[in-house]
C-alpha cells in the first residue's frame, strides 16, 4: 500500500511540477460535399499528446499549454487539413473546418511510374524502419504493429523508393513510454543522394506504466532524450540561453570549395534573432545558409560514431541548413515554421521518430 501510494504522490508533484498556462481552441468540422457537421473526426496538434473528437454536431474543444501548433484534423474518406495556431492569436481561437471528400484516384496519381513492389514489407521493411523510426537504442526497441497498412513502391528509372500507409501507422515505443500514431502522409528514399524525406501527422499517447520503476526509467529516458535535441535548441534559441543550455552555434561558409565554421561571438546577432513581444515568436535569418549547432554536454552515441567514423566524439554535432531568402519563426514551446524551409543532418539527422518527443513535453525540473 504505501509503494502504491509514493506511485501516486509522484505522479500528482509531476503534474504540478508541470504546470503551465494554457488556451483554449474550438470550432467546427463539416463536409464541403454535404455541408454537415462530421461527427468522431479526429482533431489534435501535430507532434503533441493532445487531441479530442467532434461530438455530434462537428464541434470541439481542445485546451493546449501557450505555444504554437499545427492543429490537425482528420476523418475518414476526407482530406487531412491543417491549421497553424498560436496562443497569441486571437483569431484562431474558434475556427471552422471544412473537409473535402478524398478522390480516389489521388494515390494512384501519386504513384505515378511507379510500381507496387510484392512482399514489400519483407524486402524494403528492415530499411523503412530504420529510416523512419532510426537506428538509436530507442529506435531498435521501437515497432510498427500494425505494417500490413504499408505499400511499397519502387522506380527504376528515378531510383526512387516511395512508402504509403492506406490508415495511421501504429508505432509502439516503449523506450520512452510513448504509443504514437502515425498519419503517414508519404516516405520517400532517393538512392542516388541517399536521402530519406517523410511527411505525416504524429499524435503521442502516453503508456501505462506497469510499475514505479518503469515510470520513473521513462522520465529519465525522456529527460536523456531532450537533452541536445533539436527541440531542447529551439527552446534554448527562443529564451536566448543557447551557452547556458550548453549549445554553441557557427556559421558554415564555403571558400575555395572548401567549408569554413566561423566562429561568433554573438550568436544572436549572427542568426538575426528577433522576437516579436505581441506575437511571442522568435525569428531568425542566419548571414550564411548553413548552421552548425554543437551541443557540448553529451557526447555523440556509439553507434553514430561507428557509423559515421569521420565524426567528432566529444561533442554532438549538428546542422541546419536554411532556403535562400527564407527565415524560421519559433514559438515559446519550440514548435518551429515553415519546418519544409530547413533541412536537418548530421546528428539531428540521424535521429528519428523513435527520437522525437511531443511539444507539450517539458523535462523535469532540478
Amino acid at each position: 500500500m504505501k509503494k502504491i501510494f509514493a506511485f501516486v504522490s509522484f505522479l500528482l508533484c509531476f503534474a504540478q511540477g508541470f504546470a503551465q498556462s494554457s488556451f483554449v481552441i474550438s470550432g467546427k468540422v463539416i463536409s464541403t460535399e454535404t455541408n454537415q457537421p462530421l461527427q468522431g473526426a479526429s482533431v489534435f496538434a501535430q507532434n503533441t499528446t493532445l487531441g479530442t473528437a467532434t461530438d455530434e454536431a462537428g464541434n470541439f474543444r481542445l485546451s493546449l499549454p501557450e505555444g504554437g501548433y499545427s492543429l490537425v484534423i482528420t476523418f475518414s474518406g476526407y482530406q487531412t487539413e491543417t491549421v497553424r495556431i498560436s496562443n497569441t492569436d486571437v483569431n484562431n481561437r474558434s475556427l471552422s473546418v471544412s473537409l473535402s471528400p478524398r478522390q480516389k484516384q489521388m494515390e494512384e496519381v501519386s504513384v505515378v511510374a511507379t510500381s507496387e513492389v510484392k512482399d514489400g514489407w519483407v524486402k524494403y521493411g528492415t530499411f523503412f524502419l530504420q529510416e523512419f523510426i532510426g537506428k538509436t537504442a530507442n529506435g531498435t526497441q521501437a515497432k510498427i504493429l500494425n505494417p500490413e497498412v504499408l505499400k511499397f513502391y519502387f522506380s527504376k528509372k528515378r531510383n526512387r523508393l516511395k512508402v504509403l500507409a492506406s490508415q495511421a501507422l501504429e508505432i509502439e515505443n516503449p523506450a520512452l513510454g510513448y504509443h504514437i500514431h502515425y498519419a503517414l502522409d508519404s516516405f520517400v528514399h532517393e538512392y542516388s543522394s541517399e536521402v530519406s524525406l517523410y511527411t505525416g501527422y504524429p499524435l503521442f499517447e502516453e503508456m501505462t506504466a506497469g510499475s514505479n520503476e518503469q515510470f520513473l526509467g521513462w522520465m529519465q529516458a525522456r529527460k536523456e532524450t531532450y537533452m541536445g535535441s533539436i527541440l531542447h535548441f529551439m527552446r534554448s534559441l527562443y529564451n536566448k540561453t543557447l551557452k547556458t543550455e550548453g549549445f554553441e552555434v557557427q556559421l558554415i561558409a564555403q571558400h575555395d570549395e572548401r567549408d569554413t565554421a566561423i566562429a561568433l561571438k554573438d550568436a544572436y546577432t549572427a542568426l538575426h534573432f528577433f522576437k516579436d513581444d505581441s506575437t511571442e515568436i522568435a525569428e531568425v535569418q542566419p548571414n550564411q545558409l548553413r548552421v552548425a549547432v554543437i551541443y557540448l554536454k553529451a557526447k555523440p552515441a556509439e553507434a553514430y560514431l561507428q557509423s559515421n567514423p569521420g565524426e567528432p566524439g566529444d561533442f554532438q554535432f549538428s546542422l541546419l541548413t536554411f532556403l535562400p531568402g527564407e527565415s524560421l519563426g519559433i514559438e515559446k514551446n519550440g514548435y518551429y515554421f515553415e519546418q519544409n524551409d530547413i533541412a536537418v543532418s548530421a546528428y539531428w539527422g540521424w535521429e528519428r521518430l523513435a527520437d522525437q518527443l511531443p511539444y507539450n513535453y517539458s523535462p523535469q525540473s532540478e
